[in-house]
Formats: structure tokens, sequence, C-alpha cells
């Protein structure tokens, strides 16, 4: 299978390497909106170089993977299902909810699959605790807690594009509670804070940010992030249940220090990145893409998915600026 990629930055660089790995793929063609760094790209991996998204598709290819800048990735999506090529694209499809309805509506109306970037839904620890909720092993649940938290902020420029913390960062937690669970949020209390660099307050951002969820069955959750945790970057989740609780994102090298002394654990060294923390997860995820799009399975994260993890983000981001609980059903509205 011959795979375009549209978008090299970092993340783009790193599923290049990854799709190269996998024994289906015999041929990668990249490209950029900076055309010189797709080159470079391509260079230093010994695979084709485009100069436009149009050039990748002539090179023939059998599906296309989107990792360009949030802005235009809606785009991006609409062209590939235009040319009946398979495409699997980063979260967000679109920077709002009128540009993801649409993109839902072509999905669902075009020949080919649409599969969003969620990569938590293919990491080890939450697909066990999805297993364990599913068939009911923790009774019924009373809390969730999720955590995301950076080590250190991004650049100033990436801020005024992000969409905001809750629908940047957050956005991985709601969707995985939502998959986790099975169940739905329907109301939202949210509050954000600034207390590091100036520049998150000029791009109309926070960049520490909690919600208290509440979902349809009464449960309650908690979801906090940063972009400031000195310790390491911190991902995870926890499940509590009438009958016993598990605990995702526990390991050597969580980044989590005792208080207590003589606690040893963890033993390794924090992960300092989102890439590091979730490697076999987003190796997992591009795999079952090629398979999605050779049809042979169903996808794993449409984007009718991606929209319903976005309408809690936009409830959250709607109650930390009003400073008022937001019903999930006023976003849907």
């Amino acid at each position: 299978m011959k795979l375009g990629l549209l978008g090299t930055g970092r993340i783009g660089a790193m599923h290049a390497r990854t799709l190269l790995g996998l024994d289906e793929v015999d041929g990668l063609v990249v490209a950029d909106a900076v055309p010189e760094r797709a080159a470079e790209l391509a260079g230093s991996l010994g695979v084709e170089a485009a100069g436009s998204q149009d050039e990748v598709y002539e090179r023939g290819v059998d599906a296309v993977v989107i990792t360009a800048a949030t802005h235009a990735h809606a785009g991006l999506i609409h062209t590939a299902l235009d040319r009946e090529v398979p495409v699997f694209c980063e979260k967000p499809v679109a920077p709002d909810v009128a540009g993801t309805r649409e993109v839902v509506a072509h999905s669902e109306r075009a020949s080919v699959p649409l599969q969003v970037g969620f990569q938590r839904r293919f990491d080890a620890g939450y697909r066990a605790a999805r297993d364990a909720v599913r068939g009911e092993r923790l009774g019924w649940l009373h809390t969730l807690r999720a955590v995301t938290a950076d080590a250190e902020p991004p650049p100033a420029a990436y801020i005024p594009t992000s969409g905001g913390l809750f629908r940047d960062c957050s956005i991985h937690d709601l969707d995985i509670m939502r998959w986790v669970t099975g169940r739905e949020v329907v109301s939202v209390y949210a509050r954000g804070g600034n207390r590091g660099a100036a520049f998150f307050a000029e791009g109309d951002d926070v960049d520490t940010c909690a919600a208290l969820l509440e979902f349809d069955d009464g449960a309650l959750a908690t979801v906090s992030a940063t972009r400031y945790n000195g310790a390491g970057h911190d991902v995870r989740l926890e499940v509590c249940g009438s009958e016993g609780a598990l605990f995702v994102g526990n390991d050597e090298r969580s980044p989590l220090p005792s208080a207590e002394a003589g606690i040893p654990w963890p033993s390794g060294a924090p992960y300092r990145t989102f890439m590091e923390r979730f490697a076999d997860a987003y190796a997992a995820e591009l795999a079952a893409f090629v398979e999605v799009a050779a049809g042979r399975r169903e996808n794993p994260c449409t984007a009718a998915e991606a929209l319903e993890a976005l309408y809690t983000a936009e409830a959250c981001d709607r109650s930390r600026r009003t400073g008022r609980p937001v019903a999930v059903s006023e976003v849907r509205s």
C-alpha cells in the first residue's frame, strides 16, 4: 500500500517513521505547506516528496494521513473524500463545531472511511479499563478522574490557533472517558487560570484548567490539565466503581514522586512528551488505519464520535468563560 502524508511537522515526522515500519506500507509520499520541510524529511527517510497535496494524489496513493496544521484539516479531509481516498486525520477534524458538522456530514455520505486520531483508544491501559467497565467488573461507576499535564508549554505561536486548552488538550480525556464508560456527559462546570507565560492570556487561552462533569447515569468526573507540570508529562485516568477501581497511566515512568520517605517508585525517567507516553498507541492506531483503508476493519473512531467529544469541550470552554454550569445540550442546539 502506498500512502500520502500531508504535514511534516513534529508529529508528521513521527507518523512517517511509524508508517514505514508497517509491513503493508511499501511507499510513502510526503508533502507540506512548506515544501522545503517535506523535502528534508523525505531525504532523511528515503521516501518521495511532493510539492503539493495535488501532486500527492497524482503519485497514485491508496490512502492519506493528515498531520498538517489544525486550520487546514477540514479542507484536506474534504479533498480526500472527494477523491475517494481513505483518510486518517489527527484531531481535530475542524477548529469549531460548525466545521466539524460539515466534515461529519461529508464523511457519512462518502464512499471511503475517515478515521480520526484519538490515540488513547489504542493504549493498553485505557483498553483494559474499558474492558473492565463494559464487563461490569468494577460494579457501578461513581467517579472518574482524568489528568493531562504537559511537562512544558508549547511555542507561543501555537496558542492562538490551538483552539484552547479544553479543545486542544482535555478533549483527549473527554473522548476517552466516553469511550471507556459508554456514557454521555450531560453537564459541566469549568474554571481556568493563568499563572505562566503571558502569551496564553494574550492568545485568549489558559495554561491550567479543571472541570467537573456529570454523566447521564449520574456518575461524576473531574478533568484537569496544565501546560506546566515540572515533574514530567503526566496522563492518567482513575476509574472508580462500587466493586473496584482501575488506574490508567501508573507505570515506572509516571511523574508521580511520593511525598512519603522510602518509596522508590516510580523507578524510571519521567515521560517528557505525549509522543513518548503514547508511542505504542500511535503505532497501533496507524496499523489499524491501514486495515481500515484496506477494508478489513471497522473504523475505530469516526468523525461523529470526534464531534461528541468536541461538544463537551465546547461546553467546558463556555463554562470557564461565563463562570456558570453549562448543559452539553446548549452546545448541541
